[in-house]
């Protein structure tokens, strides 16, 4: 199969390059505005480069007239959160499928029109949910879908990032979506994925590093806490080079999934490549809490410290 990129700077990138690789195909092309692409060598040193979107939309758009061995079938979305919808628009157009990074979208009703896209041009919008494939997480699955009633779950996940992320988009809540969309919106969705549809949703803290709140789910009470902030991490975690921290407990009892991350976009791109792959029905939950999370009302935070370990009111 013949892939495209889009995004070829990121940081996520070398992970979909892996996976592009690993699953027996060729990237042809791949775009960025940023020059600064030369992981393209590790895995495809001959794929054409464009800093242009629109010499790279003329490049596939001639490679969809030409054979069938030329044509892209695939394009992957790497770039900024406030662009998948419009790069994802223009995969279909070309005939490819899209592979997009989380989140698929920022606004949900923007699911309606790649949907309806979809339909026109008869190809697939897939998306990155890769902690549905995480061991650790679907064993958890089979194991609730044994038993009855609900479940207590506390969910932190703290990532450091620097003074650099404010001033990027990343910091944009207009083009990040903010912290729950840009760092949270995995594991809302592996939430919505365990216990069920959202019932009810209060918002503790909220500032642009930090988001906290309480999740009613069908079959879970989820207190649920996320951040950019390094002080936020485990006593000593930086001293022992660990920048990020994920935790879920489910009942008092922690669900060990900080290790396993490194293969997870592979097996995404073969799930897709079997016709298995996650799609914008899958998406749209989490996306459509999201929204309402980041845009409804907000409870001020009054205490001090984490705000699920103490002094939230």
């Amino acid at each position: 199969m013949n892939f495209a990129l889009i995004g070829a700077a990121g940081f996520v990138t070398p992970r979909h390059l892996k996976a592009i690789h690993d699953t027996g195909n060729h990237l042809v092309a791949a775009a960025d505005p940023h020059d600064a692409a030369g992981i393209l060598d590790r895995y495809f040193p001959d794929a054409r480069f464009f800093t242009e979107i629109e010499r790279f939309d003329r490049f596939l758009e001639k490679r969809r007239r030409a054979s069938a061995d030329e044509r892209v079938q695939y394009v992957s979305v790497c770039s900024p959160n406030f662009l998948h919808d419009a790069h994802v628009r223009m995969a279909l157009r070309v005939g490819a499928h899209a592979i997009c990074e989380k989140p698929l979208v920022i606004n949900p009703w923007n699911l309606d029109q790649l949907e309806a896209l979809e339909e026109e041009t008869g190809r697939r919008v897939y998306t990155v949910l890769q902690l549905r494939l995480h061991p650790s997480l679907i064993a958890l699955k089979e194991e609730l879908s044994r038993g009855t009633g609900r479940h207590d779950v506390c969910l932190t996940y703290v990532t450091r990032r620097g003074a650099w992320y404010d001033v990027s988009w990343k910091g944009s809540q207009e083009k990040s979506g903010g912290v729950t969309m840009n760092i949270g919106i995995h594991f809302f969705d592996l939430l919505l994925w365990l216990f069920g549809a959202e019932k009810a949703s209060r918002v503790h803290l909220s500032t642009p590093r930090r988001m906290a709140g309480v999740l009613e789910l069908e079959r879970a009470h989820v207190r649920w806490f996320l951040s950019v902030q390094a002080d936020d991490l485990p006593p000593g975690s930086l001293a022992s080079g660990k920048a990020a921290h994920r935790s879920i407990t489910v009942d008092g009892r922690e669900i060990e999934f900080s290790e396993g991350f490194s293969d997870l976009h592979t097996r995404l791109y073969e799930e897709v490549l079997a016709g298995r792959g996650y799609g914008i029905t899958e998406a749209r939950p989490s996306i459509e809490l999201v929204y309402r999370i980041r845009t409804g009302d907000v409870v001020a935070h009054q205490g001090e410290g984490h705000p699920l370990l103490g002094g939230a009111t």
